[in-house]
């Protein structure tokens, strides 16, 4: 049983690293991948934001090329694929961190960068680049980058890079590495598209982990929800919250229309907020998570497809001003706060015709989730009561329809 680093066989330097970082103990997806990637095995891992993915394959990587070190210079021998800029920096800077007692070098290609810096960097000895699909294939296609002496190839948040039309880049990329001896594929979800979407020779009789964040983790987020009768007590409710309860929030909202609006409420009532959303240039993107990153403003407005895979420190609050389409986005959502060991809040605003969504959350998480009020504020209106359709009535309506579609 893996209860500590220490637990896992790695180099000093590495621990020491970690120790630094302020990691007390491995996550769950950590304790399960770190030891099966050192046995040599491929790793097809589910983890949502917030488990510690990043560390569960740094650190495996970096503990293999320390275990094998390159004879002469040369290119890069671990590849990381992340769906975007930011999250490659993101990646690059934890690796570096964690590499920091090592001579390893790590670097990031990505878009959004002038050739001139990634070609001094592709002249020098790499160990570890984590790059974004779509600029990668660009300079192999060049034959700028040389994939042949790739050992890992890394996928991290597959089930996003397939969501943004990566797909087919990504089967590329695999063929270009097809010497490398190890895979490791990190998804949100294993369901449906979040592998997929790749195909089938990807991973080689993978260990697979799934690994949700564990109900003691989630009791780290104390979550509630207060009912709204209107958009304009939903509002006020929200205003209250933001400028009354929560010292730094992440309010998330179903689509970029639902933002602008709420974003000009906020404005004119004086209350400074950064936004970021899809299809955002990645500059203005940086500059809004910059602001909340450093306090000049306390609140961030987000829309689902934008906040995937940021990790953003100290957030006391995620609050809910539209409830997600499924209860999984929920857990990912609420997942921005209680990070690395602190505690947070996750709290809904709902609507009467959110209840329905309320309720799926409450059987996924299999969680009560607990109603609340503010003073001055309660709810008019009673709690609304949805009849649960019965499966057997459902199904017995759906076959008379067919019987009667074949008779006609």
């Amino acid at each position: 049983m893996i209860k500590t680093f220490a637990d896992l066989d790695l180099d000093h330097n590495l621990l020491t690293a970690i120790k630094e970082m302020g990691f007390d103990r491995p996550t769950q997806v950590q304790a399960e991948a770190i030891p099966q990637a050192l046995d040599g095995k491929d790793i097809l891992a589910s983890a949502p934001t917030g488990t510690g993915k990043t560390a569960a394959f740094a650190i495996p990587a970096l503990q293999y090329l320390q275990d094998f070190p390159r004879k002469k210079a040369g290119p890069a021998r671990v590849l990381i694929l992340t769906p975007t800029r930011e999250l490659a920096m993101q990646v690059a800077d934890q690796t570096r961190a964690l590499a920091k007692n090592t001579k390893l070098n790590v670097f990031t290609i990505t878009g959004g960068v002038q050739y001139e810096e990634h070609a001094d960097i592709l002249k020098t000895t790499q160990d570890i680049v984590v790059a974004t699909p779509g600029r990668l294939m660009e300079y192999i296609e060049a034959e700028r980058f040389d994939c042949r002496a790739i050992e890992w190839l890394i996928l991290d948040e597959a089930d996003r890079m397939l969501d943004m039309g990566f797909g087919p880049t990504v089967d590329r990329l695999s063929a270009e590495c097809r010497w490398r001896k190890q895979t490791l594929l990190f998804s949100a979800t294993l369901e449906g598209r979040g592998v997929e979407g790749f195909t089938a020779d990807l991973l080689k009789e993978p260990a697979e982990i799934d690994a949700e964040p564990s109900r003691r983790e989630r009791k780290k987020i104390t979550q509630w929800y207060h009912r709204a009768d209107d958009m304009e007590h939903k509002l006020a409710l929200l205003k209250h919250i933001i400028t009354e309860q929560a010292k730094r929030s992440i309010v998330f909202l179903k689509t970029r229309e639902r933002l602008g609006d709420l974003r000009a409420e906020l404005e004119k009532a004086q209350i400074p907020c950064a936004w970021i959303q899809g299809e955002m240039p990645q500059d203005r993107r940086n500059n809004a998570i910059e602001r909340f990153r450093d306090g000049t403003v306390n609140v961030l407005l987000a829309t689902d497809v934008a906040a995937r895979g940021i990790d953003l420190p100290d957030v006391s609050h995620v609050i809910n001003y539209d409830m997600p389409r499924t209860a999984d986005v929920y857990l990912h959502r609420i997942g921005r706060t209680a990070r690395a060991g602190k505690k947070g809040n996750a709290l809904s605003l709902v609507e009467a015709h959110d209840q329905p969504m309320l309720d799926r959350v409450a059987r996924y998480i299999k969680e009560d989730i607990k109603e609340r009020f503010v003073k001055e504020m309660r709810p008019k209106h009673k709690k609304p009561v949805f009849k649960k359709k019965n499966k057997k009535k459902v199904e017995k309506k759906n076959a008379k329809k067919k019987v009667a579609k074949k008779k006609k």
